[in-house]
């Protein structure tokens, strides 16, 4: 039986001009290579951009602009490590036995392959607000969309309408933390009084008291539905493949959840606007009040609007932050980063990926064997 392959592969400059020359896309950053091959073949839009840049080191475009967020750029190039580079990587590099990548750049018969198909100038013009052209993409709006740009985007004409869709991350627990704590307070003490009881609507001889004691379950439980909630929500609405010939679905779509994708790092748009998330936050609350006794709906809902401002932070410093390898939110982070830039149609968990495990929409892990 053949050895298993060392934990760090390591491949020669003639290796990898090997790999480049037999259609391959590999990158450099320093020492570490990375395959971008598989990538590429489903990122027709980015295809001929990363081809053109394949043998070559890309930590400067990782360190400087337009990627200002150099760490999230560099944990999504991560998945796709291989390996390092034997000898010198500056000295390869200088001597061009891995920039053969950059002869084949210079050489005419190469260049209409390498042209770059710029979606966003020939789809849509950024100087005027997106909203209202990108229902007339039509059957290119779904392809569109998941090619990410890094600029900030207009969606409205009105400076008051964009001003309301934008918002700063730290408004969401400034507004919403102060409500639920006393909501928390306030349905607590209801509970302490000793009156409330449920399924009263249906029967009064086998109706069950709630007393104090219940809460923190009934607030757990509001935490607990409320990353179904998420999932369900990221999935069957956000996720929704507007028909073609539909203008205004395709309007609806992008200004809930295709601009995002659209402009990733748009740290404007990154977590809800108090505006529409107080209407949709209203929404649950009357809901919650219909089909349960105040307090214990008022509770349930307690619960899950700190699951919601958790939700929200947490998907914020996915795009931002910088976790510790090995840690949770570097896994949710790895998730999250495919989610966006490989896999659209999976990977629907945000704060949790305990619903992609039971409804089976897991991100697949993929295999870079070290040696071939």
């Amino acid at each position: 039986m053949a050895p298993a392959p060392p934990p760090a592969a390591s491949f020669s400059t003639a290796e990898v001009q090997r790999r480049l020359a037999a259609g391959a896309c590999w990158v450099r950053c320093g020492a570490r290579l990375y395959d971008l091959t598989g990538f590429v073949r489903h990122h027709p839009g980015g295809e001929q951009l990363l081809r053109a840049r394949a043998g070559q080191d890309v930590s400067a475009d990782l360190d400087g602009p337009p990627h200002r967020h150099s760490a999230n750029a560099r944990l999504w190039l991560e998945q796709y490590y291989v390996g390092d580079l034997q000898g010198d990587p500056q000295g390869s590099m200088e001597n061009g036995a891995v920039d053969s990548a950059n002869t084949q750049k210079t050489d005419p018969a190469m260049e209409p392959k390498l042209k770059v198909v710029d979606w966003d100038k020939d789809l849509v013009d950024w100087r005027k607000p997106l909203l209202w052209q990108v229902g007339h993409l039509g059957e290119k709006y779904n392809e569109w969309v998941h090619q990410p740009v890094t600029r900030p985007i207009r969606l409205f004409h009105s400076d008051l309408i964009e001003a309301l869709s934008k918002t700063v991350w730290y408004s969401v627990p400034i507004i919403w933390v102060p409500l639920m704590l006393y909501l928390s307070w306030f349905y607590y003490r209801t509970l302490a009084q000793g009156n409330v009881r449920l399924f009263t609507t249906f029967t009064t001889e086998y109706s069950v008291a709630m007393p104090e004691s219940v809460f923190p379950g009934l607030f757990l439980l509001g935490l607990f539905l409320w990353t179904l909630i998420e999932y369900l929500i990221h999935r069957f609405l956000f996720h929704m493949k507007p028909p073609s010939d539909s203008y205004y679905l395709i309007m609806l779509h992008f200004v809930m959840h295709g601009q995002h994708h659209k402009a990733p790092f748009d740290e404007s748009r990154l977590v809800f606007p108090p505006v529409p998330a107080s209407l949709v936050i209203a929404f649950f609350y009357v809901f919650l009040r219909l089909i349960l006794p105040e307090a214990v709906g008022g509770t349930v809902f307690a619960g899950g609007l700190l699951g919601y401002v958790i939700y929200d932070m947490i998907h914020y410093y996915l795009h931002f932050g910088s976790p510790h390898r090995g840690s949770y939110l570097y896994s949710l982070k790895a998730h999250h980063v495919k989610h966006h830039f490989a896999h659209q149609q999976s990977g629907f968990g945000i704060s949790t990926k305990i619903w992609d495990h039971f409804f089976h929409t897991l991100i697949p892990e993929e295999s870079h064997p070290k040696m071939q």
